[in-house]
């Protein structure tokens, strides 16, 4: 039976127009793609390519709160 984990994403427009995803706790996991829904299904792709080749790295994601 498959696990589920959550994973943060940071989603980006480039100046091409194009969606571009980031996955903050896989270092290097990255995709992009024309709409937002198919950015979301490579983020899938990405993600699970990614932690079968490399592994689930020891990485910590935290939010920090900043007065600007």
């Amino acid at each position: 039976m498959a696990s589920c984990r959550e994973f943060t994403v940071i989603i980006e427009r480039d100046d091409g127009g194009y969606y571009v995803a980031a996955v903050a706790e896989l270092p290097g996991c990255h995709t992009q793609a024309r709409t937002h829904e198919e950015l979301m299904e490579r983020v899938g792709e990405a993600i699970r390519l990614y932690l079968e080749t490399v592994g689930v790295p020891e990485v910590e994601v935290r939010k920090v709160r900043v007065e600007v």
